[in-house]
């Protein structure tokens, strides 16, 4: 395959030939259909070719439909199954949350060395997913910005890969994540023992400011990671909830199943990035999605207070850190 045509493929499908085949050879034992007497059945390379396009592209069925000459009924079905495949086949060993003291401190020690923020177990942010509701949910779905959507939450360790993932039916998450050290997350989230999030904008000292920004670069891994890689996210998925899921979850399985076969190729376009990406302009969580919380703890507050006095002492600043101030 020349450059122009192996450049084509990646561009259509979001993956190489490569790592294509070597995908297809993990699902086609679950998703291989007989041919009937009436019809010859879909083969599995087509099958995942589709489902990889709808997922980097958000391309509606009909659309779909007029590029691989499938029916939209069909398609409907073909492409949650084989989502529900992917994520089935890469889930555990390319989606699977630390559960070791050990496997937590190399996340820990990941953000020490690439983002220069110590005893951080990852970063946390959500995206609205947008949908078309069910039939009779009422306002169940229906958000502060006047659209239905489904809410991801995703844990992202340095490698902007995702640690865990949790997709709720009405943007709901619970509020009992109990782990070592901290996460770190923006001003939409609640500060926690466990949970570092900027100090509120107006009237900041020269060292909140600096603590802000050592944050916000910790943070910002998240962001990347939920870029433009599958614009499946930046559509309106025209599917049950239950189903966008699913959809969503196969997507984050692929993102660390390509992550880890093609190491900093993958990342092209995704790191050391200070704008803001395409996805934020989406709105960002409303409050009432959030877990609810009162005033922050004292022991919160002074676990902030130790950082930023940290980031700001002669061990704890890096010469980047004042450039942005």
């Amino acid at each position: 395959m020349n450059d122009l045509n192996l450049q084509s493929f990646q561009n259509f499908a979001r993956v190489v030939p490569n790592q294509f085949q070597q995908l297809l050879q993990m699902v086609t034992p679950i998703i291989q259909r007989q041919n009937t007497n009436f019809r010859d059945a879909i083969s599995p390379g087509e099958r995942l070719m589709i489902t990889l396009r709808f997922l980097a592209t958000g391309e509606s069925f009909r659309s779909l439909h007029y590029a691989f000459r499938i029916g939209c009924s069909t398609l409907i079905e073909l492409i949650p199954e084989t989502c529900r495949v992917i994520y089935q086949v890469l889930k555990e060993r390319h989606l699977k949350c630390p559960t070791t003291a050990d496997e937590w401190k190399k996340v820990s020690e990941g953000f020490q060395t690439t983002a220069k923020f110590p005893s951080c177990l990852g970063a946390l942010d959500g995206k609205h997913i947008r949908i078309r509701p069910p039939p009779h949910c009422g306002a169940q779905f229906f958000n502060y910005k006047h659209f239905n959507s489904i809410v991801m939450m995703a844990l992202v360790d340095s490698n902007y890969r995702f640690l865990y993932v949790d997709v709720g039916c009405n943007g709901r998450v619970s509020d009992d994540m109990s782990m070592p050290f901290f996460v770190v997350a923006d001003e939409a989230f609640p500060l926690k023992s466990y949970l570092m999030k900027p100090f509120a904008r107006r009237g900041l000292s020269r060292e909140q400011r600096v603590f802000n920004y050592r944050l916000s670069r910790a943070r910002r891994i998240v962001e990347n990671t939920f870029a433009n890689r599958f614009r499946v996210f930046l559509s309106t998925i025209d599917l049950d909830p239950n189903v966008v899921e699913v959809i969503v979850l196969a997507s984050c399985a692929l993102h660390n199943y390509l992550r880890d076969e093609c190491g900093n190729a993958y990342l092209c376009g995704l790191t050391d990035q200070d704008g803001q990406e395409t996805w934020r302009q989406d709105p960002p969580l409303q409050q009432a999605a959030l877990p609810r919380s009162t005033n922050a703890s004292s022991e919160a507050k002074q676990n902030r207070e130790r950082l930023m006095e940290y980031f700001n002492s002669e061990a704890g600043a890096v010469p980047w850190q004042w450039d942005r101030l």
